[in-house]
């Protein structure tokens, strides 16, 4: 049986498919940069590489079925020489390291930021026209998702997963938690605005639905969510209950929260060292404007629903119901 290949299989995805895959008796090339989880991922049974793709692919690994591609640099904040060369350097590489072995799957993990606009988008589509990316990652990932489309002999499936959390996740629930201990949260619109979280569980499974699905598939690119739209005031809410903390929340005017954040991200760019302003823009915009996805186009053409609501998804997170 070849092997399926997975890059960033030391962040928090890419472990969690390598573990599903190795547990179902699939061989595994993890590639990542973290010698401690690769040593983790070894001892479950996998073929690891010690690789930064940003620096060009490594010089073989076998023969492959396919790969999935999670490595990225993932944030709201960064020089745009780093987006580049971790997002799109790093995806070409991929591409050279999968066709090299003879991959007849490449498994692309993308994003929704690529929808984001300052107002609200309910049940978007993979067919809308997207606007001007809203930040270096979404540009950067965007770029990547047209490098990877041309690659017709791989049989690309782009996947775009909103909000991933879980056990291990060191992103997205940490970092709301802790914006909600340094001060009130700022509620905007009365709190209206909605988004739809996934649990990693559920990403894992929509990875699977991808690498087995028939080959010429006629749409390539798939929204992956909880298929749950919540408010963020409630997500922040429950979030908390189950860290034990408490959220507190001031209401603001949508326009003035947005040129305060505006106003931060001039004055990093202005310091030498630019660093993350407290909030951006797009960050506001997440609490201020609903943002969520159609399904139907995994449910239909991939095989694939989710299964974890977001309550229970907390639980499996935090280990205990508050």
């Amino acid at each position: 049986m070849a092997a399926i290949a997975i890059t960033g299989a030391t962040g928090f995805l890419g472990g969690a498919i390598c573990r599903r895959l190795l547990a179902q008796g699939q061989p595994v090339v993890a590639l990542g940069r973290d010698q401690g989880k690769l040593a983790a991922l070894e001892a479950l049974g996998a073929r690891t590489v010690r690789n930064d793709l940003a620096g060009g692919p490594p010089r073989e690994a076998g023969e492959l079925s396919a790969v999935v591609h999670c490595a990225a640099l993932s944030s709201a904040w960064g020089p745009r020489a780093a987006f580049h060369a971790s997002n799109v350097g790093g995806t070409f590489s991929a591409l050279r390291f999968a066709r090299a072995a003879g991959a007849k799957r490449f498994v692309h993990i993308s994003t929704p930021s690529l929808y984001f606009r300052f107002q609200d988008q309910p049940g978007v589509k993979e067919d809308v026209p997207l606007p001007t990316p809203v930040n270096a990652y979404a540009a950067t990932k965007g770029e990547a998702e047209r490098i990877v489309r041309a690659e017709t002999g791989l049989d690309p499936v782009i996947l775009r997963p909103r909000g991933i959390y879980g056990a291990g996740d060191t992103a997205l629930l940490p970092r709301l938690l802790r914006a909600a201990q340094a001060g009130p949260l700022p509620l905007i619109r009365g709190g209206r605005a909605e988004t739809d979280l996934t649990h990693v569980d559920d990403v894992v499974s929509a990875v699977l639905a991808a690498l087995s699905a028939p080959a010429g598939m006629r749409q390539c690119i798939f929204n992956i969510s909880g298929g749950e739209p919540l408010p963020v005031r409630q997500i922040a809410d429950s979030a908390a209950l189950h860290a034990g903390l408490a959220v507190r929340w001031r209401p603001m005017p949508t326009g003035i929260v947005l040129a305060a954040a505006r106003a931060l991200e001039a004055a990093a760019y202005l310091h030498p060292e630019r660093p993350e302003p407290r909030i951006t823009a797009y960050g506001a915009g997440l609490f201020a404007f609903t943002q969520t996805l159609d399904l139907a186009a995994a449910r239909q053409q991939l095989g694939w629903a989710p299964r974890i609501g977001f309550e229970e998804g907390l639980t499996l997170t935090f280990g205990r119901r508050p």
